[in-house]
């Protein structure tokens, strides 16, 4: 199983020095994430300062951009990192698109999908496959002349990974994308019940196979030896818990655990702010279910098990430790355990 990671950057110029040493640990490859910062510059610096590490964004938010900017976006990193990139986009949801980016939202999926296939239809034309012709129902691109094509990328285009929760979402990933990348709040019942039939759906529409297609599921992991630190985590993943278990668009997961109702009361406390108190309401059971939970020796096999016949590669999720070498042995234990 390939171990990736999402580099924990509160300032982009660490970029020289944290994903460099991601790749002296062992990680098969490292993400950025669109939140504070700007997701793709990040990666300029880690390309230039590694040779192996896989380079990606999990996620860059599609809809605050175009599929043009997006092109180009994806060529140039995929010439930068001479072929290590992975562009990886996802939705957001409603509010942040309208509100924060001041951008269009409807029909997500439909969006979503018909994006993909014009990144792909501009790629076609910088290669010279065919002319840019791409008429949809959200974006058209019909002008393309040889002084703003970039013509072919001798690293061939960087594999396209989308993001999502819902099933609409992960079945328009297994139609037009190349990869998957699966949410935190999942537990292996909701991997097997909401996200592979999804999936399967959409790969079937494009006639691929399961084979043809990368999964990467981003697995929150608490390690920990000693019990006050185990604690302390734990409490800080309750509250992501909370959080997420009051979203609606997440309600599914708890649904798959009978937790239907806990929704409706995270989502009412987190409306009046009460985010400490929500997270007394997690129970252990469930947190145990999302995350995979032990000491530093036993969570490489709990993540194996966790994950067998579901994913190709594990993203480390609430890895943040200030030294990056604390998830070393664990690690070289996941690779280990793929030969």
């Amino acid at each position: 199983m390939k171990v990736f990671t999402t580099a924990p950057l509160e300032d982009p110029r660490d970029a020289r020095t944290l994903y460099p040493r991601l790749e002296e640990i062992g990680y098969d490859g490292a993400f950025s994430f669109e939140a504070k910062h700007d997701p793709f510059l990040p990666l300029v610096l880690a390309a230039e300062h590694t040779r192996r590490l896989q380079l990606g964004t999990a996620v860059a938010i599609a809809f605050a951009r175009n599929p043009m900017t997006l092109a180009n976006l994806g060529h140039d990193l995929q010439l930068i990192t001479a072929g290590r990139f992975r562009l990886g986009l996802g939705s957001q949801v409603r509010p942040h698109i309208e509100q924060r980016f001041s951008a269009p939202w409807s029909r997500p999926a439909a969006r979503m999908r018909e994006l993909v296939l014009a990144i792909r239809a501009i790629w076609d034309a910088w290669a010279g496959l065919r002319p840019l012709d791409f008429e949809g129902e959200f974006y058209r691109h019909t002008l393309m002349i040889p002084a703003f094509s970039p013509g072919p990328n001798p690293f061939g285009r960087p594999p396209l990974l989308l993001g999502g929760f819902g099933p609409l979402m992960t079945a328009v990933a297994g139609e037009v994308a190349d990869g998957f990348i699966a949410h935190p709040f999942h537990t292996r019942r909701s991997l097997l019940d909401n996200v592979l039939p999804a999936l399967q759906r959409g790969l079937a529409r494009s006639g691929r196979q399961r084979g043809d297609f990368e999964v990467i599921c981003a697995t929150i992991v608490i390690a920990a030896d000693r019990e006050e630190d185990a604690l302390a985590l734990r409490a800080a993943v309750r509250k992501q818990l909370a959080f997420y278990g009051s979203t609606p668009a997440y309600r599914s997961t708890l649904d798959c655990h009978g937790l239907g109702e806990l929704h409706a009361e995270l989502n009412r406390m987190s409306k009046q702010g009460r985010w400490d108190e929500m997270a007394d309401l997690i129970p252990d059971e469930f947190l145990e279910a999302v995350a995979v939970v032990g000491t530093r020796a036993s969570v490489a096999p709990a993540l194996s098990a966790r994950l067998a016949g579901i994913a190709d590669a594990v993203s480390l999720t609430n890895n943040r430790a200030p030294d990056p070498d604390h998830w070393a042995d664990v690690v070289a234990a996941l690779h280990a355990q793929s030969v």
